[in-house]
């Protein structure tokens, strides 16, 4: 169950993210970053589609800020 885990973290992270919205340090992203990657390798394939999707949040919310 550590890698439902994962994918909380994830999620969590690309939320901070978001909601720091200019303020959010190169640091934030690589952290979410980090996270997606780290939740890829062990979860669902369910949860690989919503971690393809946090990345394009994280993806097009750099491209805003």
């Amino acid at each position: 169950m550590g890698n439902n885990n994962l994918f909380q973290q994830a999620k969590t992270a690309v939320n901070n993210f978001k909601n720091a919205q200019g303020n959010a340090s190169q640091q934030d992203k690589q952290a979410a970053n980090n996270a997606i990657q780290a939740a890829k390798n062990n979860c669902s394939p369910e949860e690989q589609q919503q971690l393809q999707q946090l990345e394009q949040q994280l993806k097009q919310h750099n491209q805003l800020s």
